[in-house]
């Protein structure tokens, strides 16, 4: 059992097309005690404080561009490598299925880290968004997903997967 913790201060602005979001973050990674117990696995204290940055860009047609990056500022192990980056493109088509009330969507994120060496992980989302399903303003999205890359759990980051999965999402 796995457990990652993310504890952050956010800002963003919105100008016409243009958004940007930065945050100041603390990330720490905590490896169930009942799993420790049973096994011999030698536990990460994967812990860090981040600053990172993204920008974004809505084209016509329901595109969107984003892309950015960021930094550890404190760490441990403390051999971890600071940098990082991140890119993707998001699709919400601005045409309806009216008899559902819902419209499909795409997306695909791309993330580099220097303590991978750059390797670049890609996570690939599709499915529809549901107009008249919302909680707090937000959408029901179902999507099929599919990740291949180092792992974003936190106590396996050196170890690399690939899955596929169905999952549904309300995003805040």
């Amino acid at each position: 059992i796995n457990t990652d913790f993310i504890v952050s201060a956010y800002t963003s602005i919105r100008a016409g097309q243009f958004s940007a979001f930065g945050r100041i973050y603390h990330q720490s990674s905590h490896l169930g005690d009942e799993f420790l117990l049973s096994t011999k696995l030698q536990r990460v204290n994967l812990s860090y404080e981040g600053i990172d940055l993204k920008l974004s860009y809505e084209l016509p047609y329901g595109i969107r561009i984003y892309g950015g990056g960021g930094g550890l500022i404190d760490k441990e192990p403390s051999a971890l490598k600071v940098w990082s980056t991140q890119a993707g493109l998001e699709f919400r088509s601005p045409w309806r299925i009216d008899f559902a009330s819902m419209r499909p969507i795409v997306a695909v994120d791309i993330k580099n880290f220097q303590e991978n060496n750059w390797n670049t992980d890609v996570s690939a989302r599709a499915g529809v968004e549901f107009e008249n399903l919302q909680v707090l303003g937000r959408k029901l999205q179902i999507l099929g997903e599919y990740y291949n890359g180092f792992t974003p759990s936190g106590q396996f980051y050196k170890d690399k997967i690939e899955y596929y999965g169905v999952g549904a999402h309300y995003h805040f």
